[in-house]
């Protein structure tokens, strides 16, 4: 039997058990992403998106799913701590799939809403009804299969002209006792002239194997601004499937930084819609793999109507067997006139025995637009090193500081100081393979 088919199976026979504890929003969605999975499956290596990234076998572990919502009874709070100095969040947590909010941090203005999924539709359902799975219905395999199967996440809604100071800080923990996967629903809608930071730490305190898919679903209304912070910081035995769907409105500003620093298996795919005059998108991407990590981003940056901007920097530093996958495509449509769309991919290959697979795309159907894109996929300078150890710096200590500073361009455009301080202490440590973890945080000892 077929992978596909066995999951298929497990829905078909446990639907009644996945649906009763949820809202009717998300069971209308799941049955057309039913429909959809059956046709579509997992997808293969011969599909070019996923040519070098099979993500089909990673589901062929026997995964436990908590379709009945046991409760798993963590104290977070005991567990984790996070300690950045100078940084205060308003933090909450999902484990596996389930929310819960936090104490901690200021009191959210009136009217916002961070609260969990399931709950949220079944209290305002038609608040969320445009926006569940609106965005996600047009996604990948990948995406309906998460359709199939959630059944809670975490809502992030910000009324008209709202400004949230305090950035909220949501940390996602895979905890279970056996093998475990996990789907989880992410929906972020910031309406107009609002503004919201959000900062995601992806954690895993298992060594068993364990694979999360999560789909997130961004709506910013005209003016809105949002930053996106996401930071990996998972085990060797975790695979993480991330999907990220953003539209935009006029004037809206979108910033997203997503640092891979300790994976297993990742792959992350971030589609934006600039669908407003005056948009603008910037989206930053470090990757950092050594032994068998295998990294993956792709990106779709779709400009729909004219003068938006789009900026977009990745850069990846590969060392022993890793490999790093990196698929970024501008679409630049009839009605784009007047855009401006920078792309650029950088990458370092350390040992002979990394891997990078780099497709940077530029499709143009408009005629008055400013666009480029470019990767570069090489090793350290040797020039650099030799005149850094003629002025008495040892070859190590060289080499660090080359990666050091290469990787020091994309943590720049965090706009969190303090984020941005303890990202470079990470950064340079797990560049030294030293502790690369989160002070205090006992999950990461």
């Amino acid at each position: 039997m077929s992978h596909e088919q066995e999951y298929i199976e497990i829905f078909d026979h446990n639907r009644e058990l996945i649906e009763e504890p949820c809202a009717t929003l998300l069971n209308a969605a799941r049955g057309r992403a039913a429909v959809q999975f059956r046709s579509m499956g997992f997808p293969g290596i011969k599909e070019e998106n996923w040519l070098h990234s099979n993500v089909a076998k990673r589901f062929a572990t026997d995964f436990g799913m908590n379709l009945g919502r046991v409760e798993v009874k963590t104290d977070m709070q005991s567990i984790f701590t996070c300690d950045v100095p100078n940084l205060k969040t308003h933090q909450a947590f999902i484990i596996n799939d389930t929310f819960r909010n936090s104490a901690g941090g200021k009191e959210l203005p009136e009217g916002v809403i961070l609260a969990s999924l399931n709950e949220t539709a079944e209290k305002y359902p038609t608040l969320l009804q445009p926006y569940y799975d609106a965005l996600a219905v047009n996604g990948d395999n990948i995406a309906q299969f998460n359709t199939m199967f959630a059944q809670d996440g975490m809502v992030l809604y910000v009324p008209k002209n709202c400004v949230i100071d305090e950035t909220i800080q949501v940390v996602t923990l895979l905890q279970a006792n056996v093998e475990m996967l996990s789907n989880r629903r992410l929906l972020v809608i910031l309406e107009e002239n609002s503004s919201a930071s959000l900062l995601i730490c992806d954690h895993s305190s298992m060594e068993k194997q364990t694979l999360s898919t999560q789909v997130m679903e961004v709506f910013l209304g005209r003016g809105a601004q949002f930053n996106l912070y996401e930071l990996e910081e998972t085990s060797h035995s975790n695979t993480r499937l991330g999907h990220l769907f953003v539209r935009q409105d006029a004037d809206s500003n979108f910033n997203h930084s997503n640092i891979t620093l300790t994976n297993g298996f990742t792959r992350n795919y971030i589609n934006v819609s600039l669908e407003g005059h005056g948009a603008e998108t910037n989206i930053c991407g470090l990757a950092i793999g050594d032994k068998e990590q295998h990294i993956d981003n792709h990106t779709l940056v779709d400009h729909k109507t004219g003068n938006c901007n789009s900026n977009e920097l990745y850069k990846y530093i590969l060392d022993e067997h890793s490999t790093g996958v990196f698929a970024g495509k501008m679409l630049i449509r009839p009605d784009a006139q007047h855009t401006n769309s920078q792309q650029t991919n950088r990458n370092l290959c350390l040992t002979n025995d990394a891997h990078m697979y780099a497709q940077p795309q530029l499709e143009i159907y408009a005629d008055d637009v400013k666009c480029s894109h470019g990767s570069t996929v090489g090793q350290l300078d040797e020039n650099a090193l030799f005149y850094m150890q003629q002025r008495g710096i040892p070859a190590d200590e060289a080499r660090h500081l080359l990666m050091y500073a290469f990787a020091g361009e994309v943590i720049e455009h965090i706009g969190i100081e303090a984020l941005r301080d303890r990202l470079h202490m990470l950064v340079e440590k797990r560049l030294r393979r030293e502790l690369n973890h989160c002070k205090g945080c006992s999950l990461c000892k």
